[in-house]
């Protein structure tokens, strides 16, 4: 059964909400890709753009794909009449470097609730090895009062 509390189609993240022209997931190249009934998956290129000065895939460009993908996730699991989200705390553990080509993060809730979200990102690189392993946790918060919903 689908987690999603709006309609998910790939056109219109992909088109309207990522990457927004002028952010830095669209400065970064990074797209969402795919949709499942409990995921939603994306891609970041390792190219200049991305990588530290010694060739490797910069670990705060992982932490700006699993943040997006997260944040997404968690914003399509609410009603955005009500709430909207926001990031409480990212952590990431960078456990295999990667020099070129693309990368994918899945994103899965660990816990989807009324005043907080928790996700998991696995990131892998081309050859399905991992490669950066983040957890982000989101408030949910009232559009009514600005306070935990």
């Amino acid at each position: 059964m689908a987690i999603w509390k709006q309609a998910v189609t790939l056109g219109p993240v992909t088109d309207y909400r990522l990457p927004v022209p002028n952010t830095l997931g669209a400065h970064l190249g990074l797209r969402i890709t795919e949709f499942g009934e409990d995921y939603l998956r994306g891609t970041l290129p390792v190219d200049g753009r991305t990588k530290q000065p010694f060739g490797r895939l910069h670990g705060g460009a992982s932490c700006v794909l699993a943040e997006e993908l997260g944040s997404v996730g968690a914003s399509l699991c609410t009603d955005p009449a009500k709430v909207f989200v926001v990031g409480l705390e990212i952590n990431a553990n960078h456990v295999r470097a990667a020099t070129g080509g693309i990368v994918t993060g899945t994103a899965r809730p660990l816990h989807i609730g009324r005043a907080t979200q928790v996700w998991e990102i696995r990131i892998e690189d081309e050859q399905q090895r991992l490669v950066c392993i983040s957890r982000l946790t989101m408030a949910v918060v009232s559009l009514q009062d600005g306070k935990p919903a």
